[in-house]
């Protein structure tokens, strides 16, 4: 150290160095091993595509969603019934492999299926498209365009459509290498209308069942159907009055925007008070627990616990056969020019009849509920979703090879 400064030894650092480096190694390679052996597992759970049922409805949701709306182009060439079943040959084939973790045949990216993380594949009919094929008379009178609600903002940008994709996954990255493989495939006899991105909490955040929670930090969807025998009854069609129908189902799906500058303003009983539930529990305002029946006749010095207006007063069913399967997933997307935010839920309900089950609990909640002045509902669809597909067969065979 002739000029006072430290020196290092060249000989020992190099050998530390590598020694350290070594340990690092080791000690990474030893974290990596654990996660990625977890890892494998989890993106490794694949569910069945062929059914009488198609999956992603009564399927554990997963923690993201992708709702994509398409309309038939006009094709000389072929006619429209000819188009449509072209893409649900094309969907089902593709579908039947990505959701077990195979490449679609056309993959360009084959390692990106690999792990397909619970991928589901689900496809749905719009009220219109069915006579545009000409098999207007095999339309189920349960598919029909919804009535207007008084609290509705709709924006057309939002609503309708021909075609539904529905692809849900524990993986992002599953779902947008499904949506590029099933959308690149039909390009030349779609449009894109409406496409909707959706999340819910990460798979492993929370306990199995439980509740997810929206963006206003409410408990959402604790009175969906859970039992196996109200599936049957309430959400899968029998084929009664459409035999081809038998093992559908009618989505009825919402975007609803949360106005939460406004939302935060409340304090946390107005907050409750509005749902009628507690914020930290998701237990209504005369229970303990969450899935505790709401006293909506309990008092206190002669003013209802439950005010008669709080959202799940309203949202209660007030017959057996008015309750559907509520699926919802938050979406946060960039806010347009007048407005600060653009987040809030994509409400998807599936059902037998929306005229029985959710046009009655909507028409409450339009009239009446005291969360109308921090939710807008945006857009609105309906569609059929499809039986499901034989392993020898195609989405929709039923109806279009009768």
């Amino acid at each position: 150290m002739p000029d006072g400064r430290p020196t290092v030894n060249r000989r020992r650092l190099l050998t530390g160095g590598a020694a350290a480096l070594a340990t690092t190694a080791t000690l990474t390679q030893c974290g990596l091993a654990e996660s990625s052996s977890a890892t494998v597992s989890f993106g490794s759970d694949a569910e069945p595509f062929h059914g009488p049922r198609q999956g992603g409805v009564t399927t554990v949701p997963q923690a993201y969603a992708l709702f994509v709306a398409l309309d038939l182009k006009a094709d000389g060439a072929r006619s429209p019934r000819d188009t449509l079943t072209a893409i649900l040959k094309l969907w089902s084939a593709d579908a039947a492999r990505l959701t077990q973790g195979v490449p679609a045949l056309a993959d360009t990216e084959p390692e990106l299926a690999q792990r397909p993380a619970r991928l589901t594949v689900t496809v749905g009919l719009g009220p219109g498209v069915l006579s545009r094929v000409g098999l207007a008379g095999l339309r189920p009178e349960s598919l029909a365009d919804l009535p207007a609600f008084d609290t509705d903002r709709l924006d057309p940008r939002w609503c309708g459509g021909d075609l539904l994709l529905q692809i849900c996954a524990d993986d992002p990255v599953v779902v947008a290498h499904a949506s590029r493989v099933l959308l690149k495939n039909v390009r030349a006899m779609t449009v894109q209308r409406w496409r909707q991105n959706g999340f819910r909490s990460a798979r492993g955040t929370d306990a199995p069942g439980t509740t997810m929670r929206n963006l206003m930090g409410q408990v959402d969807g604790t009175a969906t159907l859970r039992a196996d025998a109200d599936f049957d009854r309430l959400v899968w069609d029998d084929g009664a009055r459409q035999r081809w129908f038998s093992g559908g189902t009618i989505l009825v799906l919402r975007r609803i925007r949360a106005e939460l500058d406004t939302w935060d303003e409340l304090d946390r009983a107005s907050k409750e008070l509005t749902v009628g539930r507690r914020l930290d529990t998701g237990a209504p305002l005369t229970g303990q627990r969450e899935f505790d029946e709401p006293d909506l006749t309990a008092t206190q010095n002669g003013i209802p616990v439950i005010p008669p207006n709080a959202h799940i007063a309203l949202a209660r069913h007030r017959k057996d056969d008015e309750r559907f399967l509520r699926r919802g997933y938050n979406y946060d997307d960039p806010p347009a020019a007048n407005h600060t935010t653009d987040c809030g839920l994509i409400f998807a309900a599936y059902q037998r009849d929306p005229r029985r089950q959710f046009i009655p609990v909507q028409q409450r909640l339009a009239d009446a509920d005291a969360l109308n002045r921090w939710i807008t509902t945006i857009g609105s669809a309906t569609f059929a979703i499809l039986p499901g597909a034989p392993a020898d067969g195609y989405l929709g065979q039923q109806l279009l090879e009768p």
